[in-house]
């Protein structure tokens, strides 16, 4: 049994258990990833997905949903997606309001000790007690979301068109970055810490260059990197504001297609900020959404182009 009490309410706590944009982003001990096949909360529904180690390897899991009462409780049955599994086990968790904050009791049930301990000692091999580092990701999350900047928008494009243009340094150089600047793209190293070097340069001349680099990338549905000023050979500096602003933004983008028109979810994040970075960030939520949806009208331009 695992108990955590989370500086958040209950509804939004439970959310983050249930709706897959927030599941990827805390779901494993830390240094896992993980990847969403499919996921139907409710009772007699599946939840099948990747847990990727930090060693390489890839673990199938698989969660049948037994019970699932709304902001109040889940009950579900954890294996490796295999029937009968033997290192299969049952979960209760509860959600309960304490005031502005909520109480996640989570209960583990193993067929028997050797099971517990084999679970125990897979998530040993991670450096982590998995679950609490798990529950420690959550609350971190949580405290994110309180700042998180969203933005929504819906191409007429496919979605692998849509990723590709998120992808390739030719395109990016077509539409990200601030309105009448001029991009121009240095380097591309896209797989996870791999870096994209740009140049963003004014109509006087004035040239400041950013850095994306790479988290995770899962084509074509998600693309998870954090975005920071640069110099011209790609190290990262302050920003050139007089305000606190982040030295890095995490950003998640999420693709999704239906009608062969795609939806790009963008949020994001202060990543390693103090406290006085993450309110500035907050108060720039406005600023923000001109700047991004600029960029996300050149983009929808550039879809619209081929």
């Amino acid at each position: 049994m695992i108990t955590r009490v989370f500086a958040a309410p209950r509804e939004l706590v439970f959310k983050t258990w249930t709706e897959p944009q927030h599941v990827v982003r805390w779901w494993g001990p830390r240094g896992c990833t993980t990847t969403i096949r499919e996921m139907d909360v409710r009772p007699g529904g599946v939840w099948r997905y990747v847990m990727h180690a930090p060693n390489g390897v890839d673990y199938d899991n698989r969660i049948r949903y037994r019970e699932v009462v709304v902001n109040e409780r889940l009950v579900y049955d954890h294996d490796s997606d295999v029937d009968d599994d033997p290192r299969g086990f049952h979960v209760i968790t509860e959600f309960h309001a304490r005031g502005e904050q909520t109480e996640v009791v989570m209960r583990m049930q193993f067929a028997s000790v050797a099971a517990r301990d084999t679970a125990r000692d897979t998530a040993a091999k991670f450096g982590s007690d998995g679950a609490s580092s798990t529950f420690d990701r959550l609350g971190e999350l949580l405290g994110d979301l309180e700042v998180e900047f969203v933005l929504t928008r819906t191409f007429a494009a496919p979605r692998e068109l849509v990723y590709r243009a998120l992808t390739e340094a030719e395109r990016l150089a077509q539409w990200w970055g601030p309105k009448n600047f001029k991009m121009q793209s240095r380097r591309l190293d896209l797989r996870p810490g791999g870096h994209y070097h740009y140049c963003m340069r004014a109509a006087d001349g004035a040239e400041m260059f950013g850095k994306f680099t790479y988290v995770e990338i899962d084509p074509p549905a998600r693309l998870v990197f954090t975005n920071a000023f640069a110099d011209a050979e790609g190290n990262t500096v302050r920003p050139p504001f007089e305000d606190d602003w982040p030295l890095e933004i995490l950003h998640t983008l999420t693709l999704t297609e239906q009608g062969g028109m795609t939806t790009v979810t963008l949020r994001g994040v202060p990543h390693n900020a103090t406290p006085a970075q993450r309110a500035t960030f907050l108060a720039g939520h406005k600023s923000m959404d001109g700047g991004y949806s600029s960029s996300f009208d050149e983009l929808a331009r550039h879809l619209a182009a081929g």
